[in-house]
């Protein structure tokens, strides 16, 4: 068969194909020609999910007939010379209009500022028509009809209206977000209007515009810079994490991308302080020379190509573990949200309670009967504490702490312990409830993972080991790890064909579950054992040993444990979560409370 040239419909079709896969695709194409042409005001209109209509209007310099009658044919554009090394514009290829016109009824209307008149021109499945003179305010309008009419197969593969209306707004809140001196407005029959007025300067207004205003209290400031290369942006706390990664959002030199590495760093910075399953909340800012990474990698222009990808992933986990360090250790404040929602079933009318059998033990009208823990005489220890006078007693210090004079005690003072388990302190504007669990399982950890760097771990021997029975296969994975694990002060020996001897548990950990220990660290060892060995995962065991040896709930405390407790979680990186994620404290204000009671 002979080869013959494609004619020109049938190639801009083609690449349509690759450009503009969706009606969220051509939308993202628009908006980036208005803020190219410098628009601080862009509206988007839909219908029918942007299948139907897609219109998006800007006030930005706007073109004349000539640059119009260019602006519809393919690799035209005014935003690269002769090079791909220097771009920074967000549209270069000049294909986004000629594949829409292909594939679609496309029509301009534009008129420069200097210009009395404007001009409109409009391409349908491929064909231009005429140009015509148009009445039009300074700026662009360019509306698309009937996206995929003249390429019906492609329709087939379009989710419904309300899904391609959901990622249109998906891409509008990206450029939102990058974009804060800019106005966007999204509307149309098939959505509620989506405003985001301008911000200017202020990044993180236009962060909570979209994020929603927790965002604002939850975000620790970034601005780290490694060689060429600066990163600036917010990362949420730990606890302000979502059940999906769509509020993860990236931009390098302006440009929104969804790039792998860039995610993945992001996960990488937040492990062992995000929940599986859970997602941390991020916005990141990459700005470098143009020439150190490729734009030009994807047709949708969403993915980029670093020179050196090590050195930006190493920006993105240490900027974001240096900043949780400072200041991610405190609790997100939608902790406090979700405590309140939670009080508010108890205060329906008695017409909305659930109807349940009547019991003396569940009456409303019962007579009080104190328990042991809310008894006056266990409750009177707790008379001599005051704010902010509780004392501070590390845990790992053998010597207390004397307190210091004017000292201010974020976690306050403690009050009570509920369940053998809460701790209720008492702070200056509120009160705060501690996991004593999850927050001693942090303390531990953090111990552990500061003494990795520096020595071996000190060790406690057993008077007498702890023979556990495991699957050989078992026995033979921690064998070869032993001495990463003595490191830690975990001592074992082989004792036969299907059993480890432990002999020695590290000292900070006090009585451990040996059993369970040696078991859980069999199995995490046989999920993730590589190459590399165990040295490169040691913090990960550390957290699994800081678990096992950490207070447990159940247990009762004195008030001077609890105090000691507090103090040491004021000081300790990370203390906000545990090493699983979960928040360690939850903090209601006064003003909270009287809201409860109506007093506000």
């Amino acid at each position: 068969m002979a080869i013959r040239q494609l004619s020109e419909t049938l190639i801009n079709q083609i690449a349509a194909g690759e450009v503009i896969e969706r009606p969220a695709s051509a939308a993202k194409e628009l908006i980036e020609n208005a803020l190219d042409a410098g628009a601080t005001r862009i509206e988007i209109a839909t219908a029918g999910g942007g299948k139907t209509l897609l219109r998006v209007s800007d006030n930005g310099s706007g073109m004349d007939a000539a640059d119009l009658e260019l602006a519809v044919r393919r690799h035209c554009t005014s935003k690269i010379s002769e090079t791909l090394e220097d771009i920074r514009t967000l549209g270069f290829r000049g294909e986004a209009l000629p594949s829409i016109g292909s594939v679609a009824r496309l029509s301009i209307a534009s008129r420069r500022r200097d210009s009395a008149g404007g001009h409109e021109i409009a391409v349908a499945g491929g064909k231009i028509a005429h140009m015509r003179p148009a009445a039009a305010n300074p700026g662009t309008i360019v509306e698309v009809r009937d996206l995929f009419f003249a390429t019906p197969a492609r329709l087939k593969f379009l989710k419904t209206e309300k899904a391609e209306a959901g990622a249109i707004t998906e891409i509008v809140k990206r450029m939102a977000i990058a974009f804060p001196a800019v106005r966007f407005v999204l509307s149309g029959s098939d959505r509620t209007t989506l405003e985001f007025p301008a911000t200017g300067d202020d990044h993180l207004a236009r962060m909570a515009q979209v994020l929603g205003k927790e965002f604002r209290d939850n975000a620790i400031a970034l601005d780290a810079v490694r060689e060429e290369i600066s990163l600036t942006g917010f990362a949420g706390v730990p606890t302000f994490n979502r059940g999906n990664s769509a509020h993860q959002y990236a931009f390098v030199n302006g440009r929104p991308v969804q790039d792998k590495l860039i995610l993945s760093a992001i996960r990488g910075a937040y492990a062992e302080t995000i929940p599986s399953g859970r997602h941390p909340v991020a916005v990141l800012s990459i700005t470098l020379d143009p020439a150190l990474v490729d734009v030009n990698v994807h047709p949708a222009k969403s993915d980029v190509r670093f020179r050196d990808p090590g050195l930006v992933r190493g920006l993105i986990v240490g900027a974001i573990r240096e900043a949780l360090a400072r200041d991610g250790s405190r609790a997100a404040t939608t902790g406090a949200s979700d405590m309140l929602r939670s009080f508010r079933p108890g205060f329906q009318p008695n017409s909305q309670r659930p109807q349940t059998a009547w019991s003396a033990e569940m009456s409303p009208s019962r007579p009080y009967q104190p328990t042991t823990g809310f008894g006056e005489r266990p409750q009177a220890s707790f008379d001599g504490l005051s704010m902010p006078t509780a004392r501070a007693e590390p845990q790992f210090s053998p010597q207390p702490a004397a307190p210091e004079p004017n000292a201010r005690y974020p976690l306050g003072a403690a009050r009570a312990q509920i369940h053998a388990n809460y701790i209720v302190a008492q702070t200056e504007d509120g009160l705060v409830i501690v996991d004593q669990h999850a927050a001693h399982e942090r303390l531990v950890f953090e111990a552990m993972r500061k003494a990795l760097h520096s020595k071996r771990l000190a060790s406690q021997v057993l008077l007498i080991p702890e023979i556990i029975d495991i699957p050989e296969e078992d026995c033979d994975r921690l064998m070869q790890h032993a001495p990463e694990l003595s490191e830690l002060g975990l001592a074992i020996e082989r004792f036969g064909p299907g059993a480890i001897a432990v002999r020695e548990t590290p000292a900070m950990l006090g009585e451990v579950d040996a059993h369970g220990l040696i078991r859980q660290l069999a199995d995490e060892i046989a999920e993730w054992d590589t190459a590399s060995g165990l040295s490169a995962k040691l913090e990960y065991v550390a957290a699994t040993m800081a678990c096992h040896g950490s207070v447990r709930s159940g247990r009762r405390l004195r008030p001077e444990e609890m105090n000691a407790l507090l103090r040491e979680m004021e000081v300790t990186p990370g203390s906000g979560q545990c090493n699983h994620g979960r928040p360690t404290y939850i903090e209601l204000k006064l003003s909270d409370i009287e809201r409860l009671f109506g007093r506000s």
